[in-house]
């Protein structure tokens, strides 16, 4: 075996890309952003997420150390389309100089009647399909954050693409497999207009895109009404709200409960939902068991 010289193996050791690489300090407004940038990122990346395992996005109320956190941060993603309302702010607070990069650019959204306006329904990612594109753009942002580690970055940001759309193509193929008057389901708040679009299932909810919205008392009724006649059987709680109203519906039909779903946040790392993938494989298995 030929030895190098003292001189250049001690150099070898200091240009060693362990030496050299970088940690890009991330701020993300949620987990499930969070979590997205961290699969892509690797050890590249260092992520903060803004609102906690099992908190809602809708009611956040960001701390002086949230404000700090962005000052000090490289790249900020947020979803966008009006989720998170106190973003502004924040960034407004914290001196930070850059554009917090939108991670649903180029999505194409969906909207409804809420309140006598019309309102962009902001859960897109719960549409695997729509994942993807949020992967893509935490990617690109990562990249130009950190050009150096572009190959490796992009090698993990396309194995993580293929593996959303094995995910995408496994929901579609498997709510296909059950009759559409069984794919119907009653849950907190319309948090899965994009799931329900992407597969083709039915959701009922007494509160519209944003938890801090209240269902009026006919709404209630109407909606009890729906479930009687459409003879839906099993309702879900959600890990981010109060479930009494849900359970308060279910109780006037009879319907029994489905489980927990994950429309919003991530569980903690201990729970059944602690990334991205987990959650979504978590709620369509969920779902499909109820339907059966």
């Amino acid at each position: 075996m030929k030895l190098l010289p003292i001189s250049l193996a001690i150099g070898t050791l200091l240009i060693s890309p362990f030496s050299l690489a970088k940690t890009v300090n991330v701020v993300a407004s949620f987990t499930v952003l969070a979590d997205i940038v961290k699969q892509i990122g690797g050890e590249q990346v260092q992520v903060k997420s803004l609102v906690g395992p099992n908190g809602d996005p809708h009611t956040f109320e960001p701390t002086p150390q949230d404000s700090q956190a962005l000052a000090q941060a490289d790249v900020v993603f947020i979803s966008g389309l009006g989720l998170e309302g106190w973003m502004d702010r924040l960034v407004s607070a914290s001196g930070y100089k850059g554009q917090p990069v939108i991670a649903s650019a180029g999505i194409t959204t969906r909207s409804m009647e809420e309140g006598g306006e019309r309102i962009t329904d902001p859960h897109a990612w719960n549409s695997m399909q729509n994942g993807v594109i949020y992967a893509t753009n935490v990617m690109n942002a990562l990249i130009k954050a950190d050009p150096e580690e572009r190959a490796a970055i992009r090698q993990r940001g396309e194995n993580y693409i293929q593996q959303l759309k094995t995910l995408d193509s496994w929901a579609k193929t498997s709510f296909e497999a059950i009759p559409v008057a069984k794919r119907k389901v009653l849950t907190s708040h319309d948090a899965f207009g994009y799931f329900g679009q992407r597969y083709g299932v039915t959701f009922l909810a007494p509160v519209g895109f944003s938890t801090e919205a209240e269902a009026s008392a006919s709404a209630v009724g109407g909606l009890i009404n729906q479930l009687k006649q459409q003879h839906i059987s099993s309702y879900f709680i959600e890990n981010q709200t109060d479930p009494r109203l849900v359970k308060q519906i279910a109780s006037a039909t009879g319907a029994q409960p489905g489980g927990e779903l994950y429309p919003e946040a991530l569980s903690v790392a201990s729970g059944p939902a602690a990334t991205y993938e987990a959650a979504f494989k978590h709620n369509v298995n969920a779902m499909l068991s109820s339907m059966r």
